[in-house]
């Protein structure tokens, strides 16, 4: 379930195990706006950054040392093929998007960068029982990336074997998009290039904090409730992308989820609802399947106790592809989430406000 769980971590599979989902399935804005253009997507195909190379990088399982500018890239995290891309680079091989994905098993931010640099789709593979070792080595690779992914040690060892593979640092799936995008660049030889797109990218942030002032300050959490099962609240860490994503847009993890997570290393956990009253936040972003899914959720006698949920300051997100911008947030999806995730987020702020 490698990037799966980037994607979006559902209550159905946290009540068997820990599940995971994701959000997205809307088309972009078509108006001009900043969602149409990528932060990356000025950066076209080039050369390397002269002496870039040799290049060592370390990680949770190691190190691993590129001689050269790689030609055959290989990613593994969903967000991995958007740092590459948005630095110029095609890679060959990639997982299928299956969760807030297009037609093409791919995003459309990224499809358009694709356009841009003059790239063909890489082959698609299906990473939902673990990255297939044997599929990747039919696309011969010389760099595999993995530095927002799942990939497990023994994935890790077996595919050293075929090419370098650099995973992420410290937590799977809990990478900041700046890390990857800095620790892509210097892999690609492209240190000069990152640093140009993460100054875009902050700037598309930054313009969304001054546009939405509302959310400086807002607590919130971000959690998740299955429908099948409203016995438990779930809600994801402070380790976790989402919280990262809105930490950055100036808002601040409630309390509650900085206390449980204190003494946890995981990127989700959950609660009994009879806890609901004590979950206080300014702000509840959850995902549904169904509209009937919100109804139900604030006339249940202890979800329905949620704060958030009770005064209405609450974020449900259906769409697919619009929950994607958020849980894999990168420098091509960012100004996608600006336009379609914020918005919606100000406007339960400003219903907490209206609470007060």
């Amino acid at each position: 379930m490698s990037r799966l769980r980037s994607a979006i971590v559902t209550a159905t599979s946290i009540a068997a195990a820990a599940a995971l989902v994701l959000a997205g399935c809307t088309t972009g804005p078509t108006d001009g706006s900043a969602a149409q253009t990528p932060a990356g997507a000025e950066t076209a195909a080039g050369a390397a950054d002269a002496a870039a190379y040799p290049v060592t990088l370390t990680d949770a399982f190691g190190s691993a040392t590129i001689a050269k500018e790689p030609k055959r890239v290989v990613t593994l995290g969903w967000s991995d093929a958007d740092h590459v891309a948005a630095l110029g680079v095609a890679p060959v091989g990639a997982p299928k998007v299956t969760w807030g994905g297009n037609k093409n098993l791919s995003t459309d931010w990224f499809d358009e960068q694709l356009a841009t640099i003059g790239g063909t789709q890489p082959a698609r593979f299906d990473d939902a029982d673990g990255n297939p070792v044997e599929e990747i080595a039919k696309l011969q690779p010389d760099l595999i990336l993995a530095t927002n992914s799942g990939i497990t040690k023994d994935e890790y060892d077996k595919l050293s074997k075929l090419a370098p593979v650099v995973a992420y640092p410290k937590v799977a799936y809990g990478t900041a998009w700046q890390d990857s995008l800095e620790t892509i660049g210097k892999a690609l030889g492209r240190s000069k290039q990152a640093a140009e797109v993460e100054k875009r990218t902050v700037a598309a942030i930054d313009a969304a904090k001054a546009k939405y002032p509302q959310l400086a300050g807002k607590t919130f959490i971000y959690g998740y409730i299955a429908p099948t099962d409203l016995s438990q609240i779930g809600f994801y860490t402070p380790s976790d992308l989402r919280p990262q994503m809105l930490t950055q847009l100036g808002m601040r993890n409630a309390p509650f989820v900085e206390q449980r997570a204190r003494s946890s290393k995981e990127f989700y956990l959950s609660v009994s609802s009879e806890q609901a009253a004590s979950l206080t936040a300014d702000v509840f972003l959850t995902y549904v399947t169904a509209d009937s899914e919100v109804p139900a959720m604030r006339k249940d006698p202890l979800v329905g106790q949620v704060p958030a949920i009770r005064s209405g300051a609450l974020v449900a997100t259906k769409d697919q592809k619009v929950g994607l911008t958020m849980s894999s947030p990168t420098p091509l999806s960012i100004p996608y989430m600006t336009e379609l995730f914020v918005p919606l987020v100000a406007a339960a702020a400003d219903k907490a406000d209206a609470a007060r």
